[in-house]
């Protein structure tokens, strides 16, 4: 088994612009795995990591009937509630995971639950980035809310920082190169959108099939800028209770309880692959106590390709009962942002390409 050891910065370092352009060619550029660790990030975050991919199993176990109270299928399912919904590799509806979407627009205003519409990009004709979220009810899933509020702002700052450090190298190697470009691009965005992953335990038929290299997520590319990802959460969903417990004729709790999380993985090989630059897929283990940030396309059409899109997939767990729980912020451009700065594309053009070509039905 190849594992991969990327490359580790501090947030300090972030913040006082002490990164080399060697360590984000090392973590970003074309000979690069595509993925920056940072280290050292606030205090609070373990906590909120684990209360908040508790609440990805929480959530998972749901009824079909809560589902159907946050699922809008006329944004295409990237808001609110997502499940089989999106396209494998021989494309077919990946079933093993439900995902729940939300807009990241509180980022630069609280009162936003979307991006604002624009003449060329209307609600009717793009929902998937300007419909409103699709909160669960605070009697489903109490204290939720707030808590994915709070991490997703936590790892937008930091990205805002990884932003502003990919700038420098770009103003330098890039020919009319934006000032703070991809900078403004993250910490001004409201189509930023994260996303909570509750990966299902493999059903029996596919631990009896045997090993597939992405039975839980096809091998692809994000589109945004900086995806930032938390290290992931097993929980062995056989031993552990994953049943919203009931509130009726009580006081709601401000939050739902943490689950126990196994110290690892009962299956090494399961999590994060990444095909290097030669494709060879490596193994990429976060550290729970850090952030990851991977390259995505619109970073790459953003720095003329001196930094490079990752091509990325998440193995399953061969262990009976195990479910995956994690998080990803894809920082992405406003809807009218250009992308492509030689073929003014914008990135509403560009993400609804990308949407058609991975979505079911």
């Amino acid at each position: 088994m190849a594992v991969a050891q990327p490359v580790v910065v501090s947030l300090a370092d972030l913040k006082t612009g002490n990164i080399s352009f060697e360590t984000l060619q090392e973590a970003f550029g074309p000979e690069s795995l595509g993925i920056l660790v940072v280290k050292d990030v606030p205090t609070e975050f373990p906590a909120l990591r684990h209360q908040l991919l508790s609440y990805a199993s929480w959530m998972g176990n749901l009824s079909e009937k809560d589902f159907e109270q946050f699922t809008n299928e006329a944004a295409k399912y990237l808001v609110g509630w997502s499940k089989g919904k999106e396209k494998l590799k021989d494309g077919s509806a990946d079933e093993y995971k439900g995902s729940f979407y939300a807009n990241c627009a509180f980022y630069v205003d609280p009162s936003l639950e979307s991006a604002k519409p624009t003449k060329q990009f209307t609600l009717e004709e793009f929902p998937e980035y300007l419909a409103p979220n699709s909160w669960p009810l605070k009697e489903m899933l109490p204290g939720f809310r707030p808590i994915m509020e709070q991490m997703c702002t936590l790892i937008i700052d930091t990205a805002v920082l990884v932003a502003r450090a990919c700038d420098k190298f770009a103003e330098k190697e890039i020919p009319d190169y934006p000032t703070a470009y991809l900078e403004n691009v993250v910490k001004s965005s409201s189509t930023t959108k994260a996303r909570l992953l509750h990966y299902y335990p493999m059903p029996d038929e596919a631990l009896a099939k045997g090993m597939e290299e992405d039975n839980w997520c096809a091998v692809h590319k994000d589109h945004g800028c900086l995806t930032g990802l938390t290290s992931a959460m097993f929980v062995d969903e056989l031993k552990t209770n994953v049943k919203v417990p009931s509130f009726e004729g009580s006081e709601l709790p401000e939050t739902l309880p943490t689950i126990e999380e196994l110290s690892a993985s009962p299956d090494p090989q399961a999590g994060l692959w990444i095909k290097d630059r030669k494709g060879v897929p490596v193994q990429v283990k976060i550290p729970r106590d850090c952030i990851a940030f991977q390259t995505g396309e619109a970073l790459e059409r953003i720095t003329n390709g001196k930094f490079k899109a990752v091509e990325h997939s998440v193995r399953g767990a061969y262990a009976k009962g195990v479910a995956r729980n994690t998080l990803a912020v894809f920082t992405q451009p406003n809807l009218e942002d250009e992308v492509d700065l030689e073929q003014h594309m914008n990135f509403g053009e560009f993400a609804r390409g990308v949407i058609a070509r991975n979505t079911v039905g």
